[in-house]
């Protein structure tokens, strides 16, 4: 049995273990990293990330002429969390992070050359209660490949880097405790099969979250949802699979919150899965309508993204079929569909500045391309008519009804004809507003009818939910210690990361502002190297 000896041994090799690392070594200590997965996908799913993150009154906000302010992050954020009165410690984690994002995350990540595309994004924007009221997603230049890989290089290059060990295909499955103490962890070397215990003084657990195990998530539906959807999409990490959950719990650790996730109402099967289940998060086009499984607009209040995550999901799970369509042409499909995550976005991905400008002035034409020929969801046509026909011959049945699909049309089309002054759409309203922002306007159509013989084909997507994070955990106080169900810190056990809910055991309670996961991670992770070093200064 290979056996490893270290100060600090952190389980998970993603942005919260890796930050983890970096402040430990900036310390002294001796790490020893292991991680699941390969070395050549080192950095966990922020590698696939779109590099989104959240700051409040960050120089990128300052230079748009953005006021904003830790009161107002803070109120915000509470309105959209919806605490409950037993949240302590996800109160005080949210408390923290709008206090300290800037100054210990936005600062932190640009002095390893990170750094933000110039227009902030504006999203959750809140609808029946209030979310940000400013822009405040600033998405990384490079995606999350360009954040990972900077940190990765900062790791190995560290000054103290002789004091780092890493271990690849490493699966923790229990930890070790003696005289009442965690002291170690144990698993299998899955590319010998050979089994490993690792030894330290303090223990990390970064090992992400539940929502890459499709059972737990069907276990964990939250009840506002109804029951889980018959198909479910995957946009989880792989191995996040909940086993050093469970690990924690067999210690005294306390679990909260795993029902609350982070998932979107706009998945599709990946046109070259690497998974079972494998989905990707569309960026639903604004323009496009939103239709159930017998097309029918969804409503009485339409589905629009930017608002409200939770809710789109919601009320698409309280459907009789709980998957969706939408409905759009090409002109819409070129201006506004997107995918999120790195893979999808090479123009951001490679810093590739001209592209970028091409992809937002003309059209991303190589994605709807990609999507149209490779996707199974897609499909188009020339007439509703026969685009319905379509639609139930990828379903398998007769569920879309073509007077349904031609009737939402219509009437969105006809109130598009009467001008601006006369447009009682809750959905064009929306869009208007939406517009009035410079960071929208450029990638969003201005009133676009969808039967427009000079947009065409039309083009129908089929979307599922897909899972993607776990805004529950592993319970810990604003050092990152696990707590026990007594409320005391176990000697020795730290969590940080989606492990932890981000923080607490859930810092963004039901909703999140999005752009605070990256953060969270990085924040959770340097709060434990600062109290496993004892410096209490940046505690």
């Amino acid at each position: 049995m290979q056996q490893d000896r270290s100060d600090v041994l952190v389980i998970g090799g993603g942005i919260a273990g890796i930050a983890t690392a970096l402040d430990l070594l900036d310390g002294g200590k001796s790490v020893l990293l292991v991680d699941r997965d390969r070395d050549s996908v080192f950095g966990g799913l922020a590698r696939e990330s779109f590099g989104g993150m959240f700051f409040v009154d960050s120089p990128e906000q300052r230079r748009q002429g953005i006021r904003d302010s830790v009161d107002l992050a803070r109120r915000d954020w509470f309105s959209f969390a919806a605490f409950g009165a037993e949240d302590r410690w996800p109160k005080a984690w949210a408390e923290a992070y709008v206090q300290r994002c800037t100054a210990d995350v936005h600062r932190w990540v640009r002095g390893f050359g990170v750094s933000f595309l110039p227009v902030v994004n504006w999203v959750e924007r809140g609808e029946f209660c209030p979310g940000n009221s400013v822009p405040r997603f600033h998405v990384a230049w490079g995606t999350g490949k360009g954040l990972a890989d900077a940190l990765i290089a900062a790791l190995r290059g560290h000054r103290n880097a002789g004091r780092l060990t890493l271990r690849f295909n490493r699966r923790v499955e229990r930890l070790l405790t003696r005289g009442g103490r965690i002291e170690g962890a144990a698993g299998l070397d899955e590319e010998s099969g050979a089994p490993f215990e690792a030894h330290a003084e303090q223990i990390v657990v970064a090992a992400g979250g539940i929502n890459g195990d499709l059972d737990r998530v069907r276990q964990n539906w939250h009840r506002d949802w109804g029951k889980p959807p018959a198909e479910l999409l995957n946009g989880s990490h792989r191995f996040a699979d909940g086993r050093l959950h469970d690990a924690v719990a067999a210690a005294g650790g306390v679990l909260t919150h795993l029902d609350n996730m982070w998932n979107y109402a706009a998945g599709v099967h990946h046109p070259r899965p690497r998974k079972a289940n494998h989905g990707l998060s569309l960026v639903p086009p604004r323009s496009a309508l939103w239709l159930n499984w017998r097309g029918e607009r969804i409503g009485p209040q339409p589905l629009v993204s930017g608002f409200d995550t939770r809710r789109l999901v919601t009320d698409i799970c309280a459907q009789e079929r709980q998957y969706s369509w939408q409905l759009m042409n090409m002109r819409i499909a070129l201006k506004e569909l997107a995918v999120s995550g790195a893979e999808h976005n090479p123009s951001i991905r490679e810093k590739r500045r001209l592209g970028f400008l091409r992809d937002v002035l003309l059209g991303n034409r190589w994605l709807v391309t990609e999507m149209l020929e490779n996707c199974q969801d897609f499909v188009t046509a020339r007439t509703l008519p026969e685009l319905v026909e379509k639609m139930n011959a990828l379903q398998g049945d007769q569920a879309v009804q073509r007077d349904l699909v031609e009737d939402a049309v219509a009437h969105y089309d006809a109130t598009i004809a009467r001008g601006p002054s006369l447009m009682n759409d809750e959905q064009l309203r929306r869009i208007a507003a939406l517009r009035q922002y410079r960071g929208d306007r450029i990638r969003l159509c201005k009133f676009q009818p969808i039967d427009d013989a000079k947009a065409l084909p039309l083009i129908a997507v089929r979307e599922f939910i897909i899972s993607r994070k776990s805004l529950g955990g592993i319970v810990t106080d604003l050092q990152s210690r696990v707590l026990d169900a007594a409320g005391r810190p176990i000697e020795g056990l730290y969590a940080v990361g989606e492990a932890a809910g981000f923080g607490g055991g859930g810092v963004h309670g039901l909703r999140a502002l999005e752009g605070t996961f990256l953060g969270g991670c990085i924040l959770s992770g340097r709060i434990a190297a600062a109290a496993i070093d004892g410096r209490t200064a940046f505690l």
